[in-house]
C-alpha cells in the first residue's frame, strides 16, 4: 500500500496592512501655558534676587554699624523678608559676611568703570579713591572675621584683583591726561587711600578728613615742572 501523502498544513496568514501615511499635521500637546509658567518662573526668579539684594544692603548697614555680630534677625526685619529667606539664600553667617564684602568690591569697581565715562580723568581718579576710603572702612570688620574663619585667599584674591584692574585703568587715564606723574604706582596709591580711611576713622572729622587729605595729595601726585 501506498503511504499516504499527507499535504503540509496550511497556515494561515493574516497580512497587516499599514494605514497609508498620512499627510496631515500630527496632533501633538497643547503648550499654551508653557509661556505663563515660564512667566512664573522668571517672577519668582527676579523677587529672589530682589531679597538678596535687600538683604545684602541690610547687612552692610548693620555690620557697619554693629560690627559683625550684628543681629541676622535685624537684618532680616529690616531688609522686609522673613528669617527663614535669610537662611535659605545666606545659611550661615560667614556666607553674609562673603557675599557683603564682594558686594562692596563689586559696586566700588562698577561705580570706577562709571567715572571712567562720565567724569575727567583726574577727578575719576580721586572719586573713586573716595569710594576706595569707604570700602576700606566697612570692609575691616569683615575681613578680620573672614580672616578668623580662614576663608579669604580665594575671596581675598578674587576682590583684590577686581580692585586693581579698575585702578589701573582710572590712574593710566589720569597719567596720560597729565594729571599724574608717570612714576606713581597704583600699589602706593592705595595704600596711601588706606592710610587716610584709618585717619578718617580715627578722626572726628570722619570721612571728610579722608576726602579732604586725597585732593591734597593730588597736588603731590601731578607731574613737576
Amino acid at each position: 500500500m501506498d503511504p499516504i501523502r499527507r499535504n503540509p498544513p496550511v497556515i494561515e496568514t493574516t497580512i497587516r496592512r499599514l494605514a497609508p501615511f498620512s499627510k496631515t499635521p500630527m496632533e501633538t500637546t497643547p503648550t499654551d501655558n508653557l509661556p505663563a509658567a515660564a512667566t512664573a518662573v522668571r517672577v519668582r526668579r527676579a523677587d529672589a534676587q530682589r531679597n538678596v539684594e535687600r538683604l545684602i544692603a541690610a547687612a552692610r548697614e548693620a555690620f557697619a554699624a554693629h560690627g559683625p555680630n550684628a543681629s541676622l534677625d535685624d537684618i532680616a526685619r529690616a531688609a522686609g523678608v522673613g528669617a527663614g529667606t535669610l537662611y535659605r539664600h545666606f545659611p550661615t553667617r560667614l556666607a553674609l559676611f562673603e557675599a557683603v564684602y564682594r558686594d562692596n568690591v563689586e559696586r566700588l569697581c562698577a561705580n570706577g568703570e562709571r567715572l571712567a565715562a562720565t567724569e575727567p580723568p583726574a577727578e575719576a581718579l580721586v572719586d573713586w579713591l573716595n569710594g576706595f576710603v569707604t570700602v576700606i572702612s566697612q570692609k575691616r570688620g569683615l575681613a578680620a572675621a573672614l580672616t578668623e574663619e580662614g576663608r579669604t585667599s580665594e575671596l581675598f584674591a578674587h576682590c583684590h584683583g577686581m580692585i586693581n584692574a579698575t585702578g589701573a585703568k582710572l590712574l593710566a587715564s589720569a597719567k596720560t591726561a597729565g594729571a599724574v606723574r608717570d612714576d606713581v604706582a597704583l600699589g602706593d596709591l592705595l595704600k596711601m587711600a588706606k592710610a587716610f580711611a584709618h585717619a578718617a576713622e580715627t578722626s572726628p572729622e570722619g570721612p571728610a578728613l579722608a576726602e579732604r587729605l586725597l585732593v591734597l595729595s593730588m597736588d603731590g601726585l601731578r607731574p613737576r615742572g
